[in-house]
C-alpha cells in the first residue's frame, strides 16, 4: 500500500480524522498538503509529520472561498508537481435548531463549509488530476444518509447527503480519467468537531423521545478513533482499492443500524 511519489492534499486537516488522514498517508510515503482553517493548528500536524520522516506542508484556508482552495491546490501542484490524492474532509457541525429558528445565514455557513467546500477542492483538484488518474475521498456522515433522528441537524444532514449525491456524479463523470470519487460516512468518532457545533435553547421544543439499547455504538462499545478512519482513507487512497468508485463506505460499528 506505499504511495511513496504520490502528493496528496487533506483539508480540515489540523485536528481529528483530517489529521491522522495526513499522518498515515505521510507513513506510506506520500507528500502531503495540510489544509485547516488554523495554519499553527495545521503546522503543528506539519511538525509531526516532519519528525517521522515525512514531508508536508500547511497552509491556511477556509475551503468555502474559491480563491483560497485554488491558490492552495496550485501551490501543492507547483511545490511537488503532481496530484494524486484529495481528501475532502473540512466540515462544521454548525448551528443545531428547529427549522423554523435556524437563520438563512446559520444554513448557508453550514453548507457552505461542508458541500460547496466540497465540490470547490474537487473541482481545483480535476485539472491535476487528470494527468495521472487518482482518488477523491469525502467526509460525509451516518446523518444525511441513513440516520435522521439527530433533530436540528437539518443543515448538517442536508449537505453530508448532498455530499454522497455529488460523490456519485463525479466518480461517474471523472471515471474516464482514472479519477475515482467514494464518500466514508463515519458515526461517532472521538474528535473536537464538537467546538463548531452550536445547539440553541429551541431544540427543545422539538426533541423527540427515543431510547436506545444499551451501548449505541454496538460493535466497541463507544465512538471510534480518528485512526481508524485514517486507514480507511489510505485503503481509498491506494492502488488496493482501484476497482471502487461511487461508494459511500459506512464506518460507525453499526451505529446506524442501531438508530436508523
Amino acid at each position: 500500500m506505499k504511495l511513496q511519489g504520490k502528493v496528496a492534499i487533506v483539508s480540515g486537516a489540523g485536528s481529528g480524522i483530517g489529521k491522522a488522514a495526513a499522518i498515515k498517508l505521510a507513513a506510506q510515503g506520500a507528500k502531503v498538503c495540510i489544509l485547516d482553517l488554523k495554519e499553527k493548528r495545521a503546522q503543528k500536524v506539519v511538525d509531526e509529520i516532519s519528525g517521522n520522516g515525512g514531508i508536508a506542508f500547511a497552509m491556511e484556508v477556509d475551503v468555502s472561498e474559491p480563491d483560497q482552495v485554488k491558490r492552495a491546490t496550485q501551490e501543492a501542484v507547483e511545490r511537488w508537481g503532481r496530484l494524486d490524492i484529495v481528501f475532502a474532509n473540512a466540515g462544521i457541525n454548525g448551528t443545531l435548531a428547529p427549522i423554523e429558528e435556524l437563520s438563512p445565514d446559520e444554513w448557508d455557513k453550514t453548507v457552505e463549509i461542508n458541500l460547496k467546500g466540497t465540490f470547490l477542492l474537487t473541482q481545483s483538484s480535476i485539472p491535476h488530476l487528470k494527468k495521472n488518474g487518482g482518488s477523491i475521498i469525502i467526509t460525509s456522515s451516518i446523518n444525511g444518509n441513513r440516520v435522521f433522528s439527530n433533530i436540528g441537524m437539518s443543515a448538517y444532514s442536508t449537505s453530508k447527503a448532498g455530499q454522497v449525491a455529488f460523490m456519485k456524479m463525479a466518480a461517474l463523470e471523472l471515471a474516464r480519467y482514472k479519477i475515482r470519487v467514494n464518500a466514508i460516512c463515519p458515526g461517532a468518532i472521538e474528535t473536537n468537531i464538537g467546538q463548531n457545533t452550536h445547539p440553541t435553547d429551541e431544540l427543545n421544543q422539538i426533541k423527540i423521545p427515543v431510547d436506545f439499547p444499551e451501548g449505541n455504538q454496538p460493535l466497541e462499545g463507544g465512538p471510534g478513533s480518528p485512526e481508524q478512519v485514517a486507514k480507511l482513507v489510505l485503503f481509498l487512497a491506494s492502488d488496493d482499492s482501484s476497482h471502487i468508485s461511487g461508494t459511500e463506505i459506512y464506518i460507525d460499528g453499526t451505529e446506524s443500524l442501531l438508530q436508523g
